[in-house]
């Protein structure tokens, strides 16, 4: 990527956290307080920075509360473990340190991180076409995501290890364009949020019948209709379908992230203003953790 258009860099909070959590050991400050995460979560957001030198930038975050996917269907994401409280204690100073970087945080009642990132990307490039958007998570759901101007920033392992992910890299890695992993998705099911798909089609047979048909809908609508086309799916691969239609378009609709999260967004307020803006609180806050090594990383 050249950087010649305006560059929006926007966290997927939650799952930096995460990551954080999971590759660093329990760090703790001298009164005892555990901050492996905020260290953590710093050490990306102060690369990225650096990495990508942004116009502008967002945080978003998950709320406790359940989201419309929840209400939607209760075991959604039920076989995640729950984190220990030193995870959760440690997701206000993460908050607070964004704050003094002059970072706008976003999140709402009843929508993931996922949503309220669809729905800036999708503001984002309303209000001004030259924008470049870069998503930074570990989460490759956000894919889908994926045009012209929407990036990837995902990691891959640990916290140094990433891959860019634009339109090319999705189809090569897939065979799919990046708004065709949903109707994949929708076949195929995803284990880690507990969404079935289709019973009884696997990975391979989803992206074939993807590749074929184009989408859900023109899957469903070939098969129905009972054309030329349909004689492409086998017969058991066709009943297999029809009897779960209903299971594949609920699918559908919990892995699509929404675009229309009702949220205050203002571009503008987005503007990265440098490490300058607020230098001597973000100095004092890192003091206070003992993050002597990440003030070196302020230039």
């Amino acid at each position: 990527m050249i950087h010649t258009k305006k560059r929006f860099i926007i966290i997927d909070s939650n799952a930096l956290i995460h990551r954080a959590y999971h590759a660093l050991p329990p760090l703790k400050t001298k009164k005892g307080e555990t901050v492996n995460v905020v260290y953590g979560f710093l050490l990306i957001f102060l690369k990225t920075i650096k990495d990508f030198n942004p116009d502008f930038i967002a945080a978003a975050f998950d709320l406790p509360s359940p989201t419309f996917r929840h209400k939607e269907y209760q075991e959604y994401k039920i076989k995640r473990p729950k984190m220990p409280e030193e995870f959760y204690n440690q997701i206000p100073k993460i908050k607070e340190f964004l704050k003094n970087f002059n970072v706008p945080i976003f999140e709402k009642e009843s929508f993931e991180a996922d949503d309220i990132i669809g729905t800036i990307t999708h503001l984002a490039s309303r209000e001004d076409k030259s924008i470049e958007t870069i998503i930074l998570t570990s989460d490759l759901d956000m894919l889908q995501l994926i045009d012209e101007n929407t990036f990837v920033c995902a990691m891959k392992k640990g916290l140094k290890d990433i891959i860019i992910y634009d339109k090319e890299s999705v189809e090569k890695k897939f065979q799919l364009s990046p708004s065709q992993l949903i109707d994949f998705k929708a076949l195929k099911g995803d284990h880690s949020d507990n969404i079935s798909g289709v019973t009884g089609i696997g990975e391979k047979t989803s992206i074939q019948l993807i590749k074929d048909f184009g989408s859900l809908e023109n899957l469903y609508k070939t098969i129905e209709e009972r054309n030329e086309e349909s004689q492409k799916i086998k017969p058991k691969i066709k009943e297999t379908l029809l009897k779960h239609k209903e299971q594949a378009f609920f699918s559908k609709m919990l892995v699509k992230i929404r675009k229309d999260a009702n949220i205050d967004f203002n571009l503008d307020k987005c503007r990265w203003k440098g490490y300058n803006y607020n230098k001597k609180n973000i100095i004092e806050m890192l003091k206070n953790f003992e993050f002597y090594s990440l003030i070196n990383k302020l230039p």
